[in-house]
């Protein structure tokens, strides 16, 4: 398995001690100093693939027709998840070596007849515990589904309703969480259903993917008020039409996809841009430009919004060949007051934490809304935010579906993460304009981005002054 470096020393994403590892390389008991940006940036920075696609496009390669090859996937614990439980399921993955600065590429080989009669463990991956029920109802035997205690609390019960619906059984206690268990026939006949998929588009995105392979295909109807997060549901629409599956979309909420063969594909993982949103935050914090490498043209990913989003706080994007540069002028540390802003980030949720953050350095008030269903992710990022700016000084209060902010001077303190890798980030950007921030699991960062501490570091020692 693939192990990174940091600062010397050695740590394996995917091993048991991995938090302590993290914590050996710079952190105090595991709290890490969030480091403060001294100077104007000039840095260009190289990030890991996607996890929503790299995961997407693992499930997709174990129900194809023939072999696949992922190119720079992303090598994380979420996707380690993914990979091992799809193991369990009978599927062939191999590693194999590629160009990727960040692990080997990934090829996979669907076996004839998915296999039961084993357990998956979920970790904290939504992606995992979504999209792999209706996989392995698949299988032939039974499937147990586990994972952290505080993937116990993310809501599931759409899923679970959804394959009864669709004649499954599935044992839950009623819990509609995690732990369950499902018995897989080795086919699903599929056909029309409706469900709720207001609390994740991952609902949708488990069923689209599976569905080419159900007897009948399926017709899903989602009959909630909202989805959030559309981008993600088009992303999984793109990896079934590139692999021969066109999905139809009569109707807002309706989708048609036919049975049939889900082709085999060598196929490239774009960077995570998600990711990339504390990296290009930090241009307008400490001043001066982050570029992100291999920014591609066009995208389904969420991320993209960035180079929309971050000019209401007074920064400057544009694309530099494969890379998109934020410019911060002088920043937040120069003297710069960041204005307040009023963000609808309905479509992309996942960034609300970065952004939150960035929003509480502000001399304005600001109001992010849009981003109610996160209290169901990792853990209630909502209340998450507000509680930790409020510790530091803050002024942050929860509304329906967001978090209202009103300017108020920070101060250095202990930033929970919640076992969550996008509340650690948060943190990480707090720290760079206050001093004393201490984030006490930076490891959480490991569920999509191993390197976080190490890319971090570098992009704060390539500063303007040193590269005059």
């Amino acid at each position: 398995m693939q192990a990174f470096t940091y600062s010397g020393a050695r740590f394996d994403p995917y091993g048991e001690n991995d938090r302590t590892d993290i914590a050996a390389a710079g952190a105090d008991h595991g709290d890490w100093p969030a480091p403060r940006a001294t100077a104007p940036l000039a840095a260009t920075v190289v990030l890991p693939g996607s996890k929503s696609l790299t995961n997407r496009e693992l499930v997709l390669s174990a129900l194809a027709s023939s072999p696949s090859l992922l190119r720079r996937p992303l090598h994380s614990r979420d996707s380690m998840l993914m990979i091992e439980a799809l193991r369990s399921l009978g599927v062939t993955i191999e590693e194999v070596p590629g160009d990727g600065p960040f692990g080997a590429d990934l090829r996979i080989t669907p076996p004839q007849q998915l296999e039961g009669s084993t357990s998956i463990d979920c970790g904290l991956a939504g992606t995992v515990m979504r999209f792999l029920p209706p996989v392995a109802a698949l299988a032939l035997g039974p499937v147990a589904f586990d994972g952290d205690e505080s993937a116990r609390r993310r809501p599931m019960r759409t899923t679970i309703e959804s394959l009864r619906a669709l004649g499954v059984e599935v044992g839950d206690d009623g819990r509609g969480a995690l732990p369950f268990s499902l018995w897989g026939a080795g086919s699903v006949r599929g056909g029309e259903i409706a469900i709720d998929a207001s609390a994740s588009s991952q609902f949708v995105s488990g069923l689209l993917l599976a569905a080419p392979r159900f007897t009948e295909g399926l017709v899903l109807r989602h009959t909630g008020e909202r989805l959030p997060s559309m981008p993600h549901i088009e992303m999984t629409i793109a990896t079934l039409a590139s692999r021969g599956v066109h999905v139809e979309s009569p109707e807002p909420g309706v989708w048609i996809v036919p049975a049939g063969d889900i082709a085999g594909a060598t196929v490239d993982i774009e960077p995570d841009l998600s990711n990339a949103a504390p990296f290009l935050i930090a241009a307008i914090v400490a001043g001066g430009t982050v570029a992100i490498d291999g920014w591609p043209a066009q995208t389904t990913q969420v991320g993209a919004d960035l180079e929309h989003l971050l000019p209401h706080f007074g920064a400057r994007t544009h694309r530099d060949g494969t890379r998109l540069v934020v410019d911060g002028g002088t920043g937040l540390c120069g003297g710069t007051q960041l204005p307040g802003v009023e963000l609808d980030l309905s479509t992309g949720g996942e960034l609300a934490p970065s952004l939150v953050a960035l929003a509480a350095l502000a001399s304005a008030p600001s109001t992010v809304t849009g981003i109610g269903h996160l209290r169901g992710h990792e853990t209630d990022r909502l209340a998450a935010l507000v509680a930790e700016i409020s510790a530091l000084g803050g002024s942050a209060s929860e509304l329906d579906d967001g978090i209202e902010l009103s300017p108020e001077p920070l101060h250095g303190g202990l930033w929970h993460a919640y076992e969550d890798h996008r509340m650690a980030t948060a943190g990480a950007i707090v720290g760079l304009a206050v001093d004393g921030v201490l984030v006490d699991d930076i490891a959480s960062t490991s569920k999509t981005m191993p390197q976080f501490v190490e890319l971090w570091h570098g992009m704060l020692q390539q500063t303007a002054e040193r590269q005059e």
